[in-house]
C-alpha cells in the first residue's frame, strides 16, 4: 500500500533496498558488486545511481533496514512475553531459532561489525550506534523487571546486558560458521543462567 506523499523515487529507492537486503546481509559490503545488485532488482545501473550516490549509500541505507527488520521480530517476540525474563530470553531465542534472522545471513549487526571493523568506517559507525541501541533495549528491560520486582535491586544492569549480548552474538557466530545446532541450546542455556543470578 502507497504512503500518501510517498514519491515514485521514494518507492523506487525502497525496492532497492528491500531487494539488496539479503544481498548485503550474507555476502557483505565487499562480496556485493553493483552487478549484484542490478540483478536482484532488475535495474540497470543508472537506475541505481539515480537513486543513490554510490554502493555505500545502498550498503548504509540496506544496514539501516536490516537492523529494522531484526527490531521488528525482537518487538514482537517481547511483547508476547508474559515477563521480564521471558522478553530476556526472545531475544536470545530471536537469534538462536528465528527464521527471519537465520534464513537471511544471520544478524546484520554482526556482520556489520565483524566485515567494517578496518574496511568502512561508516559502516562500522552504524554498527557501534546500533550495539549501543540494542545494548540500551536489554538495560531497559532489566530496569523494567527491577521496577516489577522481578529482580534484584542491585541487579549488575549493564554487565548483565552485555553479557546477554556477547553470548547470543558469540553463539550465532558460531552456529553461522559451523553449521552445529548445539550452539543454539548453549545460547540459550546460558543466557537462562545469566538471568537467573539477577532474579529475585
Amino acid at each position: 500500500m502507497m504512503n500518501l506523499g510517498e514519491t515514485k523515487a521514494d518507492r523506487t529507492r525502497a525496492f532497492i533496498i528491500e531487494r539488496a537486503s539479503e544481498l548485503f546481509n550474507k555476502k557483505g559490503y565487499a562480496g556485493t558488486s553493483l552487478s549484484d545488485v542490478m540483478s536482484v532488482t532488475g535495474l540497470s545501473k543508472g537506475g541505481i545511481y539515480g537513486n543513490f550516490e554510490n554502493k555505500e549509500e545502498v550498503a548504509l541505507a540496506v544496514f539501516e533496514y536490516n537492523c529494522l527488520q531484526v527490531k521488528k521480530i525482537f518487538d514482537k517476540e517481547v511483547n508476547n512475553a508474559l515477563t521480564y525474563h521471558e522478553r530476556l530470553m526472545a531475544y536470545a531465542k530471536m537469534y538462536g531459532i528465528s527464521k527471519g534472522v537465520l534464513d537471511k545471513g544471520g544478524c546484520p549487526i554482526l556482520n556489520t561489525a565483524v566485515e567494517a571493523d578496518d574496511t568502512n568506517p561508516l559502516l562500522k559507525k552504524k554498527a557501534a550506534v546500533a550495539i549501543q541501541q540494542w545494548r540500551e533495549r536489554l538495560e531497559l528491560l532489566i530496569q523494567k523487571g527491577i521496577l516489577a520486582g522481578e529482580f534484584k535491586k542491585d541487579a549488575a544492569i549493564k554487565k548483565t546486558a552485555l553479557s546477554i549480548m556477547s553470548i547470543v552474538e558469540g553463539g550465532l557466530m558460531i552456529r553461522r560458521a559451523t553449521d552445529d545446532p548445539f550452539s543454539v541450546e548453549f545460547i540459550l542455556d546460558t543466557v537462562e543462567k545469566i538471568i537467573n543470578q539477577i532474579e529475585v
